[in-house]
């Protein structure tokens, strides 16, 4: 069922108010209870109670982290802005404004990626790595809790996915999220897919979108393409199983998370 107009605005009054307005970050209570695996119709589906993602930062390299930028795109339709438009087919499109970039999974600097562990004395050779950032699938989601219309969800294996028809592009979503993991589409994204991808939905102009941790593929016995393309870098599994291949490698390093103060819990680890 469709959220009307008058709830829209009746739930963005509520927040300017600030009712239900302490930090979302803080508000999202965990239940402390498993969840059950999510299992679906396909006997080939992975399964997980809580998929997570292990990114070991000493396998990376500026042609692995490009590999994998370019593989997790070419699966859901990202728009590249550096792609010249078809000018026949789109003969309207206006110059790029790079700040509008979609990104899914990028790199960062380590002081940008990790704020709060930078430190004069730093190891230099996290001053140079690609520090792969993506959507945190965080335990205790603040977006979720910030979109009106029900767009962001999470599902019980700890996806937190878009609902792209139910978006209406308010953008609450981006201001809860702490790790600027979400993406506006202020324009028509289409003239800047060179392939589109008929297995996976484009977007239109006005939705948010982000990493959907390639759930598609998972339904379908697939790793994500990310890790697929990553020589051993990112590694997907069951945060849940003590016998998994995330917590074998959780076990065995030592790994932080993007500024855990806050109290998401992200399910995205890097091995240091």
């Amino acid at each position: 069922m469709k959220k009307s107009r008058r709830s829209f605005l009746k739930a963005a009054g509520v927040t300017a108010l600030g009712i239900g307005a302490a930090p979302a970050i803080k508000a999202v209570a965990s239940s402390g209870s498993v969840a059950a695996p999510v299992k679906t119709k396909k006997a080939e589906a992975l399964n997980a109670k809580r998929w997570g993602m292990v990114i070991d930062t000493n396998k990376l390299t500026d042609e692995v982290a490009e590999n994998i930028v370019h593989a997790c795109k070419k699966a859901h339709n990202v728009p590249d802005f550096d792609h010249e438009p078809d000018a026949e087919k789109y003969p309207d499109t206006q110059p790029v404004n790079k700040t509008q970039e979609i990104k899914w999974i990028w790199e960062e600097h380590f002081e940008h990626a990790f704020p709060d562990k930078e430190d004069e004395f730093l190891a230099e050779k996290f001053r140079h790595l690609p520090f792969l950032v993506t959507c945190n699938h965080c335990k205790n989601a603040p977006c979720v809790q910030a979109c009106p219309t029900q767009a962001t969800f999470k599902r019980e294996d700890g996806i937190v996915l878009m609902d792209f028809h139910r978006c209406i592009g308010c953008r609450f979503c981006m201001a809860a999220c702490p790790f600027g993991s979400r993406s506006f589409n202020f324009r028509d994204p289409r003239p800047f897919i060179e392939e589109i991808n008929p297995d996976f939905p484009t977007r239109s102009k006005g939705v948010v979108e982000k990493c959907n941790l390639c759930a598609e593929r998972l339904a379908k016995g697939q790793q994500p393409a990310c890790a697929e393309v990553s020589e051993g870098a990112i590694t997907v599994g069951d945060l849940e199983d003590p016998a998994s291949k995330v917590r074998e490698l959780l076990a065995e390093n030592y790994a932080i998370r993007r500024k855990q103060e806050l109290g998401t819990e992200p399910s995205v680890y890097y091995i240091m």
